[in-house]
């Protein structure tokens, strides 16, 4: 089958190298590089701190031997350059002067944590004080010392979900003696759970612990997924097959998680893609109904001791790119491969984010045999399917328009609905205009936005303004 090479976004890192020149060069040949190549564009920063008494706090690294007091112009002007480049990603306006500069830390800090830079390069700063769980990988091109190196290994290790377990770390420096030291140092207290992974072929053929059990393999598990739940067969049915099923298949997701940081994994999964969108699918499904079970009517036992992954399903998902671009082959195609159309339905099933904007994307589809641009005219059909969409919704619910325009332009910036606080009932009409109580109301109407914010969000189309639609996002 067809599985497009998706970026996922999950998860950002930090290069961490000896001097500003070396971040230069580093900073220099990624922008020379995503210049020649479009396709590989990531947002990324850089940052160091310069000048004689300009340090800010807690930022230095306390074992930092660089001396960057009179720093010399060019490592001036370069850093002012890459904040020129930043300004101009983000719409922003800092610079390397006194509380601007302050400004573009707090801000490159706060860009990290929700995932908006891909990558941050850095000279002596941001090693021991920041934290962000997003953060799943250091790159370490310099020599770091002791108590520095547990601290900066700790930072990647902060646990987030079930999808990022551990931190990576890559060395371009034999560190290896310095990091077993640091480890027997400075015991278990202060490595913060550092633990070094077994190898490849222990997590894929299976291995025995020190206390002798058995771990079984990726192999293993996918040769019994196979085996007891073949796709040839019916969906699975029956309590114990349900459960065993569901707890197969959670620990399948785990260990392809964990073997997809290995570089010898590419081309070993064993199940194809098109196979596991269909497992994905079958599970996803089971989820959905035992979901429904508990929220109405009698529960089963069943649910009390199976835990679904949901954080890993969503780490495989496609996103609408991937989807799109199977519409535009099926459209260039003359809309006569069917089996394109299969791939889109099974996809659109196995990605919890995709399910709820299905609707949408089978209506476009239906569509395509008239369209030239497939990619422009999905982003006009976006606009207007969610304008009208909004319409109908402050229409029948008599909201206020202005105010549940703004409410909705912060949420497509948050990606949520916010709940809290009084905005919410800016946009309720006033009470006397129906009877009932006003708490229930204001439910059932925060229930309709999640819905269309649900099925809009990420999806392409123009940058939500409430005055109306903008440029492309």
């Amino acid at each position: 089958g067809i599985m497009a090479e998706q970026r996922l976004s999950g998860f950002n890192s930090i290069l961490c190298v000896s001097s500003i020149a070396a971040a230069r060069l580093y900073y220099k040949e990624f922008r020379r590089q995503m210049d020649a190549c479009p396709q590989k564009r990531l947002r990324i920063a850089t940052i160091f701190s310069y000048g004689v008494n300009e340090s800010l706090d807690g930022i230095l690294d306390e074992e930092d031997s660089e001396d960057t007091s009179g720093l010399d112009m060019t490592s001036r002007e370069f850093l002012d350059e890459a904040i020129r480049d930043y300004n101009a990603e983000f719409h922003t306006g800092y610079s390397t002067e006194g509380q601007l500069f302050q400004n573009y830390y707090k801000d490159v800090s706060l860009r990290m944590k929700n995932k908006e830079l891909d990558l941050l390069i850095v000279v002596n700063m941001f090693l021991t004080g920041f934290d962000a769980t997003t953060l799943n990988t250091l790159w370490v091109d310099r020599n770091l010392k002791m108590h520095g190196l547990i601290q900066a290994f700790s930072r990647t290790n902060r646990i987030l979900n079930s999808v990022k377990t551990f931190g990576n770390i890559v060395c371009f420096r034999p560190l290896q003696r310095r990091v077993d030291h640091a480890i027997s140092l400075f015991g278990d207290k202060g490595a913060g759970g550092i633990v070094l992974l077994r190898t490849f072929d222990d997590y894929y053929y299976g291995y025995e612990d020190q206390g002798g059990r058995y771990h079984p393999g990726y192999a293993d598990i996918v040769k019994r997924l196979l085996e007891s739940y073949p796709l040839s067969e019916p969906r699975v049915t029956g309590e114990k097959d349900i459960r065993d099923f569901i707890n197969l298949f959670g620990s399948f997701l785990r260990m392809r998680n964990l073997l997809s940081s290995f570089d010898d994994f590419p081309g070993k999964e064993i199940l194809s893609g098109r196979d596991l969108q269909d497992y994905l699918g079958r599970y996803q499904d089971l989820s959905d109904e035992i979901g429904k079970k508990e929220r109405g009517g009698p529960k089963e036992d069943i649910t009390d001791d199976v835990i679904f992954e949901m954080e890993l399903v969503r780490q495989i998902e496609v996103n609408i790119d991937y989807i799109l671009l199977l519409a535009r082959k099926y459209h260039e195609d003359n809309c006569q491969d069917k089996e394109v159309l299969v791939t889109i339905r099974k996809a659109m099933a196995a990605t919890p984010n995709l399910r709820s904007k299905k609707e949408l994307v089978e209506n476009f589809i239906a569509r395509l045999n008239d369209m030239d641009d497939v990619m422009a005219e999905w982003k006009e059909y976006v606009d207007r399917e969610r304008e009208a969409e909004l319409m109908r919704i402050i229409q029948e619910e008599r909201l206020r328009e202005a105010e549940t325009r703004r409410f909705m332009e912060r949420a497509f910036q948050d990606g949520e609905i916010r709940t809290t606080g009084t905005d919410i009932d800016g946009i309720l009409p006033p009470m006397s205009r129906f009877g009932g109580s006003r708490e229930r109301r204001k439910q059932e109407v925060i229930a309709r936005l999640k819905e269309f914010l649900s099925r809009f969000y990420g999806i392409g189309g123009s940058v939500f303004r409430a005055d109306g639609p903008a440029d492309a996002s």
